[in-house]
């Protein structure tokens, strides 16, 4: 039995919540009222109208994508097509008609089944111990991929700056694949391809195909056959090669260089890049017909500046995973404030190479200290201070005005965010987080006891 929420608009009465509870309960799904705190698992809010209501609930239960919530129309006038795109842009991760739609008990609880199946995969070991990281933006794509990777054979093309997680990422979809009897992960890097050789590299070759070829060798794509075939950085792909590549992701059959047997493969196609591949389309460098072929689903790896949440809970696993056997050190707050305003052009990977450094200077038990913090690493001039309560903070709060919320709701939002913003970047840790919040541990205990518990 699936267990979700819901959340009723003052229009919608109760015989009709008790209709939709018992028709979601003959598919599966055990529904009961909504928490006042945000709820961590999928969900539904039931309406009749589009109206304020309807949107401001939405907005606070679904808006950063981090809770899937289906908006579920029971009554009223039919929705429009604008309604439908605007329930969506107010957090809905579905919409569906009650009345209008056939089997909507049916849809929606294999929407929600789904989702459950997809948050329990994010919070197993083979993504949390992998893919660190709990920021909106990184969370939502992360989902999408799992998603992608457990329930379709779709290709996979996988958008990133250098250093953002592209082979992880990759790797995971491998992992994740349900394929019985599936293959092995073959990776190959189309930067570090030598055009000569390119063909024997994909396609492989046969005795005496050209000079040094003194036995046949197997190409990526029969090494990859019944597995998948991770081609990264395929935006360097040679101009020469990218129709050969097409023919066989479109056949699955391919020739050795210096063979004339066709042979079979199939295999799941995986691909990553740093360029902006449609640019290099208008450009001539990468043709269109192979794009669309690679790329059934896009997923683009947010840079470490767009997911700053994280930049502690990874700095801490590097420097678990630097000192392996060790016990967890804390941060001295001049390096958590430091790590935080340090630009990482290099993303995750710089980030790890930086605590690789520092877990090699520091020496004891204690907290890492700025003296751990490598000379050439330090910054030249001093940190610029940010207003933290300066224009955008303004610009939010009137945004919260002139929806209509009062200052109790305002102060107590901000209050259960910075709880959040800190356990999270502290790991889990209560004490460190109460530390940073200027709190008691066992005030924070009791506040967030308190939200879990109210009606």
């Amino acid at each position: 039995m699936v267990e979700v929420w819901y959340q009723a608009c003052d229009a919608v009465s109760r015989e009709t919540r008790d209709a939709v509870r018992e028709a979601l309960g003959e598919h599966g799904v055990s529904m009961d009222a909504i928490e006042r705190t945000r709820p961590p698992r999928p969900g539904l809010v039931l309406f009749e109208t589009v109206d304020a209501e309807v949107l401001d609930t939405l907005r606070d239960l679904g808006g950063g994508g981090n809770v899937r919530v289906i908006a579920l129309q029971t009554g009223g006038k039919a929705l429009d097509s604008e309604q439908f795109w605007t329930l969506l842009q107010a957090g809905a991760a579905d919409v569906l008609a009650w009345q209008e739609t056939p089997g909507a008990a049916a849809i929606a609880a294999a929407r929600l089944q789904r989702w459950e199946q997809v948050d329990a995969i994010l919070a197993s070991p083979v993504v949390r111990q992998n893919l660190i990281g709990g920021s909106p933006a990184w969370k939502q794509v992360l989902r999408q991929i799992v998603e992608v990777a457990c329930f379709t054979d779709a290709n996979i093309l996988i958008i990133g700056e250098s250093g953002t997680g592209k082979e992880l990422a990759a790797r995971l979809v491998h992992t994740l694949d349900a394929r019985r009897n599936k293959g092995e992960l073959v990776v190959l890097d189309c930067s570090t391809i030598v055009s000569e050789l390119a063909g024997s590299e994909f396609f492989g070759h046969e005795r005496g195909a050209f000079t040094g070829a003194v036995g046949p060798r197997d190409g990526a794509f029969a090494l990859a056959d019944g597995g998948t075939l991770f081609l990264d950085e395929v935006g360097e792909l040679p101009t020469a090669l990218q129709p050969q590549l097409l023919r066989v992701v479109q056949e699955r059959t391919y020739k050795r260089v210096g063979g004339s047997r066709w042979n079979a493969t199939n295999f799941r196609l995986v691909c990553a890049t740093n360029r902006e591949l449609e640019a290099e389309i208008a450009r001539g460098g990468f043709r269109s017909d192979l794009y669309y072929r690679l790329a059934n689903c896009v997923f683009r790896l947010p840079p470490l500046r767009e997911r700053p949440e994280d930049i502690l809970p990874l700095a801490r696993h590097f420097l678990v995973e630097s000192r392996p056997g060790a016990a967890p050190l804390e941060f001295q707050a001049p390096v958590c404030e430091y790590l935080l305003r340090r630009r990482f052009p290099g993303n995750v990977r710089e980030l790890r190479q930086l605590m690789s450094r520092i877990a090699s200077r520091h020496v004891g038990d204690g907290p890492i200290t700025v003296g751990d913090i490598p000379e050439d690493e330090r910054p030249s001039e001093k940190l610029p201070t940010q207003d933290w309560n300066g224009s955008e903070l303004e610009s939010v709060i009137r945004r919260a005005l002139c929806q209509g919320v009062g200052l109790r709701d305002i102060s107590q939002c901000a209050a259960e965010a910075a709880i959040r913003i800190a356990v999270g970047e502290e790991g889990g840790n209560l004490q460190r987080a109460a530390r940073r919040l200027g709190v008691t541990d066992r005030a924070l205990q009791l506040r967030r006891a308190s939200r879990q518990q109210s009606p």
